[in-house]
């Protein structure tokens, strides 16, 4: 066999890891839509996983036995889905090339994924996305429609950048890929963004209500603390505590209005 064949074969051989690799890749976008109560995400990861399982295992026993390693319970935080899916893939290839025992992978697997989704939780919806709602609605408060849409338009392409970004460092490193993630410290910045988004829902609420009203002030403070004492201990469903709420705060004026020229009675 010739040194240019070798070569070709290992071409082609690259570009099918690639492109199989690349499914996997887009195939992390869909891993929520098979949710169900048994095993949450876990059909969803062996759809994400199965082009890269079949490129890197040759042999129809070491696929099954691939895929059985991920059909069983599996959750994390979705946008940390891409990154999971290359660290798999990654000890997957060690365990074809045997530079890894195949119950590796049982040992930490849990224990990352949900640690991710409680940073997730945390950083990503518990913060970012608080902090995103906040200042879009308060920038559209102001009269501004370009910023809101080319802040949601910024945030969007950070996230798809940082779901590439994470899955190739987890293809490249492996394991090895959570060392620099810590080194990120998402934890304490979900912390200080926080604290942003208190000053943030102040200056929303002072533009809602920019009236100097004790009455209208007090009223939407007993509202909104009606609502975080029902949200901690859930009398109702949360739609319908959203939906009371936000009666509440559609009566503010109306109330504040009436309350200055006698009883109200009937609607404006």
């Amino acid at each position: 066999m010739s040194a240019g064949t070798t070569g070709n074969r290992a071409e082609a051989f690259l570009s099918e890891r690639g492109k199989a690799f690349l499914k996997c890749f887009l195939r992390t976008y869909l891993v929520g839509a098979s949710m169900n109560p048994r095993g949450l995400m876990s059909v969803g990861l062996l759809y994400a996983m199965q082009p890269g399982l079949w490129v890197i295992h040759r042999d129809p026993k070491a696929r099954e036995q691939a895929l059985k390693r991920y059909a069983r319970h599996f959750s994390s935080h979705p946008f940390w889905v891409p990154c999971l899916v290359g660290i798999f893939l990654a000890v997957e290839a060690d365990i074809a090339g045997r530079r890894l025992p195949p119950d590796a992978l049982e040992k930490v697997k849990a224990t990352t994924s949900y640690t991710l989704s409680a940073i997730g939780d945390s950083v990503f919806a518990g913060s970012l996305l608080i902090f995103w709602a906040l200042s879009t609605s308060c920038l559209l408060l102001a009269g501004q429609r370009v910023l809101p849409f080319g802040l949601g338009v910024l945030f969007f392409l950070g996230l798809q950048i940082f779901r590439v970004y994470t899955f190739l460092g987890g293809l490249r490193r492996g394991f090895s890929f959570l060392s620099a993630l810590r080194r990120w410290d998402l934890i304490n910045w979900g912390r200080r963004i926080k604290f942003v988004n208190a000053a943030l829902l102040l200056m929303l609420w002072i533009m809602l209500f920019p009236a100097q009203s004790a009455v209208t002030w007090a009223w939407g403070i007993l509202a909104l603390g009606v609502a975080g004492a029902l949200t901690i201990r859930p009398i109702l469903p949360r739609w319908v505590v959203a939906g009371i709420v936000l009666a509440t705060l559609l009566a503010i004026p109306w109330l504040s209005q009436r309350a200055a020229g006698g009883m109200p009675f009937g609607m404006p």
